[in-house]
């Protein structure tokens, strides 16, 4: 840490040079500016520098090695384990570089660093393109998409990281870099998977595809169907196309139009199938699914992007969430996730989620770092609620819903659904083979590990 004197004459030419914004303990707006997503997270950043365009990410991370200070990074902040923020650290917020361009021609699209799903899938929609996105509209696309990205869309056009084509990238030099496979090919590897290790990236470039009509089929059954409801979910997408995609989930009935009024703040299992393509195609294929008892239904199509917000959760909430890779659904497997809904916290903003992979996921390119890739479904309990006094409470739940599942565990992990689990957790994600080749990625572009705020990949 630098002496008293040069911190302070360091800030003062820092707030003199930045065209965004910079924040230090004391100032108005700085509680708002490191509150996150999770409640739980309550760090107090040195500095928090919230950049207007690549020029002020350089100059902050020139700051911030001037003053030997650990660099966080924050797009959308929703990382469970709070990584956009650390305490004594400078904070590189990046939330004012939303801007999403669209390139039809060429099916791609150009997104700033600190833009969420919200504004890539609203810029993408009027030209009926998209791309993988995440299975809510406020997470930030550069954490999603470095992390693997999975999404409603990855059966039938991949992860996200599969889409990724280009990469803009300032290192903990101080250097802008760009990385494409063609262009520091060995980069461009590491940042399918490897997260925020090797740099901030300021832009990303994604593929595109063709999305002209997207449906869904959501029911709404009573938790006795849970069982009913996964067997006949797991059956419908197995024998689908891969436009089929979806998730069965537990959670607490909100207070909409389309609950029962006497449901509301009770414990419901919910049945979402998502298409990409037609209403008609998917009631054909959902057929077996809407022939189970339910409480409610809604069919039809929908715009994408507002599929996106279907499961928003609304920030304040504290939370701790995780996940479990599955090598299929067999009964047992299905009566064990169940059986754990009975435990989940109730009424709470709490999710026991699972998801199907396959198609598009497990098509694509194995040689990244991305070990799930050949899981058949995921389970993803995430636990969200008000009160510190559940915390405890709420964790073990989540703990108790891997114990249960991991009879049938492939032992990968998607990194972007965990929080800080360990070093080994980590390998397990990045796959055991790539964790060398990543370190040496990791010492030739941060060998200091300054960005360590992540899941992080220590340098050789």
């Amino acid at each position: 840490m630098a002496p008293f004197c040069t911190a302070h004459r360091a800030l003062a030419a820092l707030r003199e040079d930045l065209a965004g914004e910079v924040l230090a303990p004391g100032d108005a707006g700085y509680d708002d500016a490191r509150a996150v997503f999770n409640a739980r997270i309550d760090r107090r950043p040195a500095v928090i520098a919230r950049c207007t365009h690549a020029a002020d990410v350089v100059r902050a991370v020139r700051f911030g090695r001037e003053l030997d200070l650990r660099i966080a990074v924050r797009g959308g902040g929703h990382g469970v384990a709070g990584t956009a923020l650390g305490d004594g650290a400078l904070v590189v917020d990046l939330r004012r570089m939303h801007r999403v361009a669209v390139d039809p021609p060429a099916e791609a699209v150009r997104v700033e660093g600190g833009a969420t799903m919200r504004h890539l899938d609203r810029a993408t929609q009027p030209y009926g393109l998209a791309t993988t996105g995440a299975r809510a509209s406020t997470t930030g696309v550069a954490g999603f998409v470095l992390g693997g990205g999975t999404g409603w869309l990855d059966r039938a056009f991949g992860l996200a990281a599969d889409n990724l084509l280009g990469i803009e990238l300032v290192t903990a030099d101080a250097e802008r870099v760009h990385a494409n496979a063609d262009e520091n090919p060995e980069l461009f590897w590491a940042l399918h998977g490897g997260g925020g290790n090797f740099g901030i990236a300021t832009a990303l470039t994604l593929e595109l595809h063709e999305l002209p009509r997207f449906s869904v089929v959501l029911l709404l059954c009573p938790p006795a169907s849970g069982p009913a409801a996964v067997r006949a979910f797991r059956d419908v997408v197995r024998g689908g196309p891969d436009a089929l995609g979806g998730a069965v989930l537990y959670l607490t009935g909100p207070p909409v139009d389309f609950v029962p009024r006497e449901r509301v703040g009770t414990l419901l299992c919910a049945v979402l199938l998502t298409y990409a393509g037609g209403a008609d195609e998917l009631r054909t294929l959902a057929a077996p699914l809407l022939a189970l008892p339910h409480l409610a239904e809604l069919a039809g199509d929908l715009p994408y992007a507002d599929a996106q917000c279907l499961f928003d959760a609304p920030p304040g909430l504290r939370g701790h969430w995780s996940a479990e890779c599955l090598t299929g659904l067999p009964e047992e497997a299905v009566d064990a996730f169940c059986a754990r809904a009975d435990t989940m916290p109730v009424p709470t903003g709490s999710r026991h989620t699972l998801f199907p992979q396959g198609g598009a996921v497990a098509a694509g390119p194995h040689e990244y770092p991305l070990a799930h890739r050949d899981a058949a479904f995921t389970a993803h309990p995430s636990a969200a609620w008000a009160d510190p006094a559940d915390d405890e409470r709420a964790a073990d739940w989540v703990r108790e819903v891997r114990a249960a599942l991991r009879p049938w565990s492939t032992g990968d992990v998607p990194l972007n659904l965990v929080g800080d689990e360990g070093p080994e957790r980590v390998r397990a994600g990045l796959g055991a083979g790539n964790t060398l080749r990543l370190e040496k990625v990791k010492r030739r572009y941060d060998p200091d590990n300054v960005f360590r705020f992540n899941h992080n990949i220590r340098p050789v």
